[in-house]
């Protein structure tokens, strides 16, 4: 009896053993908690180069489209310089007063390569000589080349539609300013354009080109 009330109790203990709950882990390891914090690190100067890397795209972006809006409303800026310049042909060749007129009627604007090589316009006066100044072809309004129709007596831009009286003077926009003058002179029989710094006639004003 005894050994059977012994094996009797070692039963009931295993069976009690074998259907209790497991124990429960009550946190991490040190290991597995360094680990967890590693996930969540931020690596600042990832970020700081990353902003950096998104600033300077919008920054170029913005600057491309924002230079050629600017730049719509600022006139083209005509030939200059402190000396002077020999006028030339289509070729390069200089152009001599004496010649030019036997081959240009009375009230012609004919190009011909003026300051820093912009086309400038030279002007027969009705009694057969070269006007004083001479007229940048460049529109003011977009750097169009202005050409010259004798026909309406103006300056006509085919791009836009600006239109210029003989002097340079606008008539109808959108050109802003009127054409850039300069000094048209005879020096040694040959034409030589020189920078207008004098008031421009035209406005009574300071000549935007300067």
């Amino acid at each position: 009896m005894k050994l059977f009330s012994v094996v009797a109790t070692l039963l009931a203990f295993g069976s009690a053993a074998a259907f209790a709950p497991a124990p429960r882990v009550t946190g991490l390891s040190t290991t597995a908690r360094m680990a967890a914090s590693d996930e969540l690190y931020i690596d600042m100067d990832r970020r700081n180069l990353m902003n950096l890397i998104l600033v300077g795209s919008a920054a170029v972006t913005v600057g491309g489209l924002a230079i050629p809006y600017i730049a719509f409303f600022v006139p083209p800026g005509a030939g200059g310089g402190g000396g002077g310049s020999t006028a030339k042909d289509a070729l390069g060749n200089d152009i001599f007063v004496s010649s030019y007129l036997e081959t240009h009627p009375a009230k012609d604007r004919s190009l011909a390569q003026g300051l820093k090589g912009d086309a400038t316009y030279i002007i027969v006066k009705e009694d057969k000589t070269i006007e004083s100044y001479g007229l940048n072809a460049v529109c003011t309004h977009l750097g169009c080349v202005v050409p010259w129709s004798a026909a309406n007596n103006k300056f006509m831009c085919p791009c836009h539609g600006s239109q210029y009286a003989p002097t340079g003077a606008v008539v109808r926009g959108p050109a802003p300013l009127p054409l850039a003058l300069a000094h048209c002179d005879d020096v040694d029989g040959k034409i030589t354009f020189s920078t207008w710094t004098e008031t421009d006639f035209r406005t009574g004003g300071k000549g935007w080109w300067n």
